[in-house]
């Protein structure tokens, strides 16, 4: 490779690829609507069940309520940023990419780094998750297997997906999502009856959390 194939920014040489280095490595569409929207609700889902029950514990019905409208400003934020952002920068590698050019490339180093360690822990927590919820039901039934095994076994399922094709992985989503919104509604149907707005905004927050929200009526900071 000569010297005119070479491109230096700062301390970085980048090496200038040929036409047919993009021409092998074109991107193909797979993500549709639905896909899409279910990569989006399906998170929504996971985030309810992982991390809002932990929030009403914590923070009570005000805390919540409070940290739910500050996340919700910010997620506007997020979408309108990538909104703009992706038309202007159409390239892959998502904020990797948009570090890299707004901040050169030792930026979008640490934000690649940064990248993969959510990419990293995420799945953790995702099979974590799941595998709680699947060792449960088994338990009931009498089945009791250890929770790393589920681990392994949910791990294998999502690389497998992965493996065979981001297709496969999209359908997958889809259905995933549909499913988890089918027994949400069956839950909501059946607890329909035993709603209360007394029950809902008596939960307390822990001691020591909150304090200012009793006397909104948020529950109370004192320990029952």
């Amino acid at each position: 490779m000569s010297d005119t194939d070479k491109r230096k920014v700062g301390s970085v040489e980048y090496h200038v690829a040929g036409d047919d280095y993009f021409e092998k490595r074109g991107l193909k569409r797979y993500a549709g609507v639905w896909s899409l929207w279910a990569l989006d609700v399906g998170a929504v889902i996971s985030g309810d069940f992982f991390g809002w029950n932990f929030g009403l514990d914590v923070g009570g019905f005000g805390g919540l309520a409070i940290a739910i409208a500050i996340i919700a400003v910010m997620y506007l934020g997020m979408c309108y940023f990538f909104a703009e952002m992706s038309p202007a920068l159409p390239h892959t590698g998502g904020a990797y990419s948009f570090g890299r050019t707004a901040m050169g490339p030792w930026g979008g180093f640490i934000t690649g780094l940064a990248e993969n360690m959510e990419y990293v822990l995420t799945p953790a927590v995702i099979v974590v998750g799941i595998g709680g919820y699947t060792g449960a039901v088994f338990k009931e039934m009498g089945i009791d297997i250890p929770a790393p095994v589920w681990w392994l076994v949910f791990y294998a399922l999502f690389v497998g997906l992965n493996f065979v094709g981001v297709e496969v992985t999209f359908k997958f989503s889809v259905f995933i999502t549909l499913l988890a919104l089918g027994i949400l509604m069956v839950f909501w149907i059946g607890a329909i009856p035993h709603f209360s707005w007394d029950m809902a905004l008596n939960i307390e927050p822990e001691e020591g959390q909150s304090r200012f929200l009793s006397a909104m009526g948020f529950g109370s900071s004192e320990p029952t």
